[in-house]
């Protein structure tokens, strides 16, 4: 009769963690979102406060990293998930990883502001800044469909991926162009190269994303491996 009447509670419970865990996820999503939004900002502007800003809450993506991680172990120790249950854990293991290191990219580009800084503006910086909101728009994106569980929208962004490819490619080879044939394009080339070569692997992260995203809704790995486009360096 006891068991009878605490395993209602127990399912309960079990329910609402996991739902805390979604939304930690989620929480977590939000804030590397909001760091590579102000570190682009940031670069478009050349705002040292809020690039420094940016360099300095990335602790806090870390620390949220480090909390569910704790409470995916506990979930995985006391609860022993399995089905659906499971795929949410393993699926949140996997993102929180994958919002780690984008939060770590989005640190690297706020710590070129200052370089950026001591040189003058260039054409190129407007390229990179429009390369920089497709791949805000792919996290904005997946993160939402994360929350929503519309595997649509997950696999378009994941489908979408090879828009970043080219913007980078093109990109590449239109600086290492200007580098070769204007030494002062050197230093503030170098800078947007490195912030280039960061958004597209934010890029890649969100496609990461999404891939966990249909696993979690689907119990399925996306069948085919997306096509990519050539490297700058194989097309140039």
């Amino acid at each position: 009769m006891t068991n009878q009447v605490k395993a209602p509670h127990i399912v309960k419970a079990f329910s609402e963690e996991l739902e805390q865990l979604s939304a930690d996820v989620a929480a977590m999503g939000g804030l590397a979102e909001s760091l590579v939004s102000d570190a682009l900002e940031a670069a478009a502007t050349r705002d040292g406060d809020l690039a420094a800003g940016v360099v300095a809450r990335d602790a806090q993506v870390d620390a949220m990293q480090r909390d569910i991680e704790k409470k995916i172990i506990r979930l995985l120790a006391l609860r022993h998930p399995i089905a659906q249950d499971l795929r949410v854990c393993i699926a949140a293991l996997k993102i929180v990883t994958d919002l780690e290191r984008v939060g770590d990219l989005a640190k690297s580009i706020a710590r070129r502001v200052p370089a950026l800084n001591d040189s003058e503006p260039t054409a190129f910086a407007a390229s990179v800044d429009r390369m920089g909101k497709l791949v805000l728009s792919h996290m904005h994106e997946v993160l939402d469909a994360y929350v929503t569980g519309e595997t649509a929208r997950a696999v378009a962004v994941w489908e979408r991926d090879d828009d970043v490819d080219e913007h980078y490619n093109a990109l590449f080879r239109e600086l290492v162009r200007a580098m070769r044939d204007d030494h002062v394009m050197i230093g503030p080339g170098a800078h947007l190269l490195f912030i280039a070569k960061n958004l597209e692997r934010i890029g890649d992260h969100a496609t990461n994303i999404a891939e966990v995203i249909h696993y979690l809704v689907t119990g399925r790995e996306l069948a085919s491996e997306r096509p990519r486009g050539p490297r700058p360096e194989q097309s140039a």
